[in-house]
């Protein structure tokens, strides 16, 4: 324009600022909608109920408004005055509302039209607003327009971001990232609300643990693992029913709400996705890798029971199905019936646990006396485990809490706990631990395959002021002939630290007496039941016989278990047994009070 002539020289200067500013207001006013409205991607996202923007009928409510801002910013243009374009402000507050309540491009699109409309009233002198007559005045108005743009713009982007960064939290405390389900958090609000409505269907839950990931995570690695857990979960996520709500609640663990269906119904629906798991395949570094799963079920009606108490059940139903072999369903009721057992021992190791941290396991003794005069000098006893209820008082015998320790894998952990409680009394009292001839603890036939369970023994030994050659490990027949290779390592292992081993419980669980030669123990306890009915049955006495007999043959010592009576001792003499242990001697007590008490006679 200045080569041409249209602009003087001295103007130069005035026309380079209002252009700059009329781009600036163009760049601000018009090209965040064309940019908003041209992008590919949705700006709005997938935002939760809770964090979303305006619904529909707000969203006209304001769409009247702002129409009703620009008719009054009009009609007040048009009764003149020095300060008809401080309406702008009618305009800029509903702005401000979209930028809050509605998505950007929303806010985008008004403040368009807006500066549009406003740009062309007051630059051409529309509807009684006048047109700047100075360069001053027309940069004046470009530099308000442009703020009055940026304002709400920048606004609505702020507000959108903190609505994104909420979304992306909630997202983060409500879905599991592995697999983009439900996490657990998140089903249990979902399922508490179907149990507070009263109104609802008939439903299922269903709790699905995969059965042996712990061999892919060991074979293929982790990495392996989680693939497989996630294709799994899309399997089952394919396989439901779409009114079901799907969600995976730990490592390997997935829960199922099934609606509107009976149990058998809910048991049929199950087996197909058990049978969709079973089915799948995921390729890892050129191998296939599929599993199977277990499933527990439990069916009710909504406000029947709550969820700790149906998740439970399904837990324990779970339990039960892999305990049965996996790759099946197991259905609860929520009186609990077949799986009552289950929920008891459930209890019972948390008990459990807390006598282990707490070390409140009381140890008792009772004696083990030799029947010939070239017997054991000093003490020879055996240490007996007693769990003390914390309600009651009750002193509570191995037989009420062993069987759920071992079905919960709490046996070798006990059996540490006993050997360091035994160890750490007789170091505590020397006096008490010189008598010791003999010490028996008994061992879980977990303790046997624990490879880590040979080094505590012989660190503890180490530490330990009373020889390993004092102690006597009791191992049972059946948990020793389970594994009879590593039953003779272990015990090749343990009498490398000088310690003894007995077999107890013997004569319970034999067909033959070939494994006999393998394991290196030094003596048979012969279980009570056979001491017990050796009056009454011939068979019995026969059998504590020839077990006897076997005993001497191979050089070891033979002791009866549950010898009662003075005629149980009696009767036992007349047969040859080295040992007796039960009532007929003593009866089991603390070990502080066992050893103020005399050695007990033979």
């Amino acid at each position: 324009m200045q080569q041409s002539g249209l602009l003087e020289t001295e103007a130069l200067g005035a026309a380079v600022t209002r252009w700059f500013l009329g781009d600036l207001l163009g760049v601000t006013s018009v090209a965040p909608a064309m940019m908003l409205a041209l992008s590919r991607r949705d700006v709005r996202l997938q935002l939760p109920e809770s964090g979303d923007y305006a619904p529909e009928p707000e969203r006209l409510l304001w769409n009247i408004a702002l129409t009703a801002s620009y008719l009054l910013m009009a009609w007040g243009g048009s009764l003149g005055g020095h300060y008809a374009l401080g309406l702008v402000a009618l305009p800029l507050g509903i702005l401000v509302w979209s930028a809050i309540r509605f998505p950007p491009l929303h806010t985008a699109a008004a403040i368009a039209v807006t500066m549009l409309l406003i740009a062309g009233l007051a630059g051409f002198g529309l509807a009684g607003y006048p047109a700047p007559q100075e360069t001053r005045e027309g940069v004046n108005l470009l530099a308000f327009l442009i703020v009055v743009a940026a304002l709400p713009m920048i606004l609505a982007f702020a507000m959108h971001q903190q609505r994104v960064t909420a979304a992306h939290l909630t997202q983060r405390a409500t879905i599991d990232p592995l697999t983009g389900l439900a996490n657990r958090n998140a089903f249990e609000e979902r399922v508490r609300a179907e149990l507070a409505n009263p109104a609802a269907p008939p439903m299922a839950l269903a709790y699905l643990d995969l059965d042996h990931l712990k061999l892919i995570n060991d074979t293929a690695s982790h990495v392996a693992g989680d693939a497989l857990i996630r294709g799994v979960a899309g399997v089952v996520e394919a396989s439901r029913h779409r009114e079901d709500l799907l969600a995976r609640t730990g490592g390997d663990e997935f829960a199922l709400l099934l609606r509107n269906c009976t149990p058998m119904v809910a048991e049929d629906r199950v087996r197909v996705l058990l049978r969709a798991i079973e089915g799948y395949r995921c390729g890892w570094d050129g191998q296939m890798l599929g599993t199977t799963a277990s499933a527990g079920l439990v069916a009710f009606q909504p406000g029947q029971g709550d969820y700790a108490l149906l998740l439970s059940q399904a837990d324990a139903a779970c339990f039960t199905a892999k305990e049965q072999g996996g790759n099946r369903v197991c259905l609860a009721s929520l009186d609990g019936g077949d799986l009552l057992d289950r929920t008891a021992a459930m209890r019972w190791v948390v008990r459990i646990r807390d006598a282990l941290s707490s070390h409140s396991l009381e140890l008792f003794c009772q004696s083990i006396v030799a029947l010939r005069p070239d017997g054991d000098r000093g003490r020879h006893f055996e240490v007996l485990l007693r769990l003390r209820d914390p309600r009651t008082g009750e002193l509570l015998h191995p037989a009420q809490f062993m069987p759920a320790a071992e079905r919960f894998h709490l046996g070798a952990r006990i059996d540490r706990e006993v050997i360091g409680q035994t160890l750490a009394w007789l170091e505590a009292n020397p006096t008490a631990a010189a008598s010791v001839s003999t010490c028996c603890i008994n061992l879980s036939g977990e303790a046997l395959i624990d490879e880590a369970f040979f080094g505590f023994v012989a660190e503890r030994l180490r530490r330990s002021s009373f020889p390993g050659d004092r102690l006597c490990f009791e191992v049972t027949e059946t948990s020793a002939v389970r594994d009879l290779a590593r039953a003779q390592r272990f015990i090749t292992e343990m009498r490398g630290l000088g310690c003894r081993f007995a077999l107890d419980d013997f004569g319970t669980g034999f067909c033959s007496f070939n494994y006999l030669r393998a394991l290196d123990v030094d003596y048979f306890k012969i279980d009570g039941s056979f001491v017990r009915d050796m009056h009454a049955s011939p068979l019995a006495e026969a059998v504590v016989r020839s077990i006897n007999e076997i005993a001497h043959v191979l050089d070891k010592r033979s002791i009866a278990e549950h010898t009662e009576t003075e005629r149980d001792r009696q009767a036992l003499i007349a047969l040859g047994v080295d040992y007796v242990q039960g009532y007929a001697v003593d009866r089991p007590t603390p070990i502080a009070d066992y050893f103020a008490t005399p050695v007990p006679a033979a």
